[in-house]
């Protein structure tokens, strides 16, 4: 019996539209069955920069500088029109969605079909929806995550809001946005998020159970990000467990250690769980261990004729990340499974003010496989760049790490344009190009790029007076050696 399809795509996520349409582009016969979409991550992006734009403007109210249609009393707050916050945002996500639309799906050939289904192993493999049953030669998951709820006393009657819903509850909610927050957990885009609502007037409390907010990046810059969050108005606990939610009259209120926090809304953002519950996986031998599926550098599942791609298969929501496992699996998937999943060069980036942007190794992970006297760092801060002073956009590093022989094994960047800054270092990394070459960059004066210049000049610096030291010490051991005749 023939396959119907070459690949069927198990969707409601961005990243299983993106894979449908580069499936068609690997002339694959592809079936995209999708229950939702939800793109609320564009809303976020969009309203962190309206945030920003406001953050800006009162900033030059402060200098004198006022709107000609009205003026505005010196040090008086952005007033935010949060209807037309949201009705814009929104404007920007239907643009989006234009351009990866049903119609374009199926002008380019996907079957889309709408609908939830699951797994079949009898008689033969296949995906069972709408009635349908749909056979291919492989199968890719790009459902998706969820939100995960903790167990946390009184929080399912009390009531919450997680990071999936918050933007269509803001919408719903305009203009009468609650003005106090208290958001619980430390993940990527909750950071961002507290200090979106923060810096549009709202009181946030954001309470983390580490010793710092995000864990996996370099603890000085953490730091560094914590205390920018701080000064935008965004209160931090940090270490904190939260024990018990209660709803008193019409206010919320949370036990974090020994505060009482009072809130309007809470926001629950502690992690995420893979939407598989309903797919039957059990019955076709697809494993999962926690909120993790089980797969190899391949991308293959436990069962190898099923793949899968994005934080389906655990970690945190970037779309990059996961475009870049939908091409790796698809191309195992539809021809011979040979390419695995390098991450050394994938960008990450959180989008907070100013942006966190990360690639490769961090210091720690480079000393724990290389060791500490193989590995070189060097900093820049964007204090030191013309374009930074010019803009107001001071705040922030560039921390590259390096073998000394120039290979470059990985980068932090907490400062403006830091996304577009880690592109330029993750192509560096991908073609093996070593630090001594960025040190030759000529950028644009002034722009941003000098900070990638003057951080491999920075090095090659830093290598010459390690060079020089080390040949200083062995100058001196042979010259005592001399000396006591030895």
């Amino acid at each position: 019996m023939t396959n119907d399809y070459d690949v069927v795509i198990i969707g409601g996520s961005p990243v299983g539209r993106y894979a449908a349409l580069n499936a068609t582009q690997l002339r694959a016969k592809v079936a995209l069955v999708e229950p939702s979409m939800n793109y609320g991550f564009l809303e976020h992006h969009v309203i962190s920069d309206i945030a920003k734009l406001a953050q800006r403007l009162s900033e030059t109210i402060g200098l004198g500088i006022h709107l000609s249609q009205v003026e505005i009393p010196e040090k008086s707050p952005i007033a935010v029109n949060w209807q037309e916050v949201m009705q814009y945002a929104q404007g920007v996500v239907l643009n989006i969605q234009a351009q990866n639309s049903v119609a374009i799906l199926v002008a380019q050939g996907v079957d889309v079909i709408f609908g939830t289904g699951q797994f079949q192993s009898s008689p033969r493999l296949a995906f069972a929806v709408n009635d349908r049953l749909l056979r291919a030669r492989t199968y890719l998951l790009a459902s998706g995550s969820r939100p995960a709820t903790p167990e946390i006393d009184g929080l399912q009657t009390t009531g919450y809001l997680t990071l999936a819903n918050i933007w269509h509850f803001l919408a719903a909610a305009a203009p009468n946005i609650p003005q106090n927050w208290v958001i619980i957990g430390g993940v990527p885009q909750s950071v961002a998020l507290a200090q979106t609502l923060a810096r549009l007037g709202c009181h946030v409390a954001l309470i983390v159970k580490y010793p710092y907010i995000l864990p996996f990046i370099d603890p000085a810059i953490a730091q560094l990000l914590q205390a920018q969050l701080e000064v935008d108005g965004v209160h931090i606990l940090t270490q904190t467990p939260v024990t018990q939610v209660m709803r008193i009259e019409d206010k919320k209120w949370v036990q974090a250690g020994d505060k009482a926090i009072e809130a309007d809304e809470i926001i629950i953002a502690t992690g995420q769980q893979p939407n598989i519950e309903s797919l039957n996986l059990p019955a076709v031998g697809v494993k999962w261990r926690g909120r993790r599926l089980v797969v190899n550098d391949k991308l293959q599942t436990t069962n190898q004729r099923i793949y899968a791609c994005g934080d389906v298969i655990g970690g945190y929501d970037f779309v990059n990340v996961a475009n870049y496992e939908a091409r790796i699996a698809l191309k195992n998937a539809l021809f011979f499974p040979r390419f695995s999943v390098n991450y050394q060069c994938i960008p990450s980036a959180i989008f907070t003010h100013p942006m966190l942007a990360q690639v490769g190794l961090t210091e720690a992970q480079a000393n724990r496989r290389f060791g500490s006297n193989e590995v070189l760092v060097s900093r820049c801060y964007f204090k030191t760049i013309t374009a930074a002073q010019i803009q107001n956009e001071t705040t922030g590093i560039c921390k590259l790490i390096t073998l000394r022989n120039g290979e470059i094994l990985g980068a932090e960047i907490l400062g403006a344009e830091a996304g577009e800054l880690m592109n330029i270092i993750a192509l560096a990394i991908s073609q093996k190009i070593k630090v001594k070459h960025l040190a030759n960059l000529s950028p644009v004066y002034p722009s941003f790029g000098e900070i990638l210049a003057q951080v491999a000049r920075n090095w090659s610096q830093q290598k010459l007076n390690s060079n020089i030291t080390w040949q200083d010490f062995l100058e001196g051991f042979f010259q005592c050696r001399r000396d006591w005749n030895l």
